[in-house]
């Protein structure tokens, strides 16, 4: 049965992908607010196909804690669910992530569209450059910036180091950061194509003030509380 719910999700994924593709492209000449309000579309059609195919729903906590203001989101990431889901729990956003995945046939012309920072994180420093002139430009448009400090998918009850980039354009643009923790892993796992019916958790930490702190300080910050979530999370289960 799990076969087969996945396997229904899966078909809606992949016939409803080329027509918001076209709704990206069309989406174009819009500003970018408005243009990626369109194109999320798809993503909050999927949260709601995976309720109806795979029985998979989410609990979101600290909600109240969301800034009035464009902020930098650093989450836990665990599963391909968090990079839909978010676009149906908060602000209008845009992802910082490896440029490989804009190669990607129609998927990854989607999402080019939607004004993603693409960085070579072969790049070093210049990388950092790069994210902290995009990043400035995005939430001065009035979109969020959403980055995984992980830089990976990570299974549940695993982590690994959490990169300072995140942290780097938040003290570089004296934006706040909104630290978010859940555990959708253990129903959506990395690279599974099956998915196991229950609730997800998710929790948003209260804002962090990066005015004063030097970047290395706001990352502990940062991973402090998520990790410190984690076992909560786990509770719920």
């Amino acid at each position: 049965m799990l076969l087969l719910r996945s396997g229904l999700f899966f078909i809606g994924q992949v016939i409803t992908a080329p027509i918001f593709t076209l709704i990206a492209f069309l989406a174009l000449p819009l500003n970018p607010v408005t243009r990626n309000v369109l194109i999320s579309g798809w993503a909050r059609s999927m949260i709601w196909w995976l309720r109806i195919t795979c029985n998979i729903r989410h609990e979101v906590t600290g909600q109240e804690n969301l800034p009035d203001s464009p902020s930098i989101i650093l989450s836990k990431h665990q599963s391909a669910w968090e990079t839909l889901a978010f676009q149906a729990i908060f602000p209008t956003q845009v992802y910082v992530l490896k440029r490989e995945l804009l190669w990607i046939p129609i998927f990854g012309w989607g999402l080019a569209m939607s004004s993603p920072i693409a960085i070579d994180r072969s790049a070093g420093r210049e990388a950092l450059k790069k994210l902290v002139a995009n990043g400035a430009a995005r939430l001065k448009s009035g979109l969020w910036v959403v980055i995984f400090p992980e830089g990976t998918r990570i299974a549940p009850g695993e982590k690994s180091k959490y990169q300072i980039g995140g942290a780097w354009l938040a003290t570089h643009t004296k934006t706040q950061v909104v630290p978010v923790a859940h555990n959708a892993g253990r129903y959506w796992a990395k690279n599974s194509f099956i998915k196991k019916p229950g609730i997800i958790q998710l929790h948003i930490g209260k804002p962090i003030q990066s005015a004063g702190l030097k970047a290395d300080v706001l990352n502990h910050q940062v991973e402090t509380w998520i990790e410190s979530e984690m076992p909560l999370l786990d509770a719920k289960h």
